[in-house]
């Protein structure tokens, strides 16, 4: 029986690659969008495997709920979940409003929240599971005009650990993916000056791809991975040492 495994955010960058590497490795996908319902159509005709896509506000429980039962019926069961989707604002402290300061903490955290806390359940019914949470480098060393970005990010780490700690004896990993600087999405939207700045400070001297994300998470996903939980893999270039 195929392992199936909800992705958030897929029609972004990253959430694209990492749909399309698990759609090759024999995994039945159920992806979510938000806005970009043409690109999810595409993506979904481009795959080998069976899959679905779904809209998913991750800051609406009803809508976590409804992808939840909508996987079930689709699908049948659920074996792993990436929590992928993100977004941010950045802002200075002083100038930061408070939807600046909520919309980043409740999509990237609280949405984290409501997608593991829905599939937790039936992961330990099934004693097995895997929760990939994508975090980032600036939750580990913060980041200037990013206070809402790294907090979120940061409290992602903490939830991976004791989340991983709760489940452990029911055969499912929990572990967190910490992301330096992917050449897509967020990093492509700062100017090239600052690109430029960031690349000095990375010894591999080049920035990540998403094919690499995507190949660290589907081993993480993986029944290969039994005595790995409650971890942060860095994927940086040696951004961050």
């Amino acid at each position: 029986m195929s392992k199936v495994a909800i992705i958030t955010g897929g029609s972004g960058g990253i959430g694209k690659e990492l749909v399309k590497t698990f759609s090759e490795n024999d995994y039945e996908v159920l992806f979510t969008y938000y806005k970009n319902f043409d690109e999810a159509v595409k993506i979904s005709k481009s795959l080998p495997f069976k899959n679905s896509y779904i809209k998913l506000d991750l800051i609406n429980p009803n809508s976590v709920d409804y992808m939840f039962n909508y996987a079930l019926k689709e699908f049948g069961h659920i074996d792993i979940l990436v929590n992928n989707a993100g977004n941010f604002e950045n802002n200075f402290l002083g100038e930061m409003s408070d939807s600046e300061w909520f919309n980043v903490l409740n999509v990237n955290l609280t949405g984290v929240f409501y997608c593991t806390r829905k599939v937790i359940s039936h992961m330990i019914e099934n004693n097995f599971g895997r929760v990939i949470n994508i975090t980032s480098v600036q939750g580990q060393i913060g980041t200037i005009g990013g206070s809402n970005y790294a907090a979120a990010k940061a409290g992602v780490i903490g939830f991976t650990k004791s989340i991983a700690k709760e489940v452990a004896k029911k055969n499912i990993c929990v572990n967190a993916v910490s992301l330096g600087f992917i050449n897509t999405g967020m990093l492509l939207k700062l100017p090239e000056k600052l690109r430029k700045r960031i690349l000095q400070n990375i010894p591999m001297d080049r920035f990540g791809e998403p094919k690499e994300v995507a190949d660290l998470v589907l081993f993480l996903a993986s029944e290969k991975v039994s005595y790995i939980t409650g971890q942060v893999i860095n994927i940086n270039g040696g951004y961050y040492l």
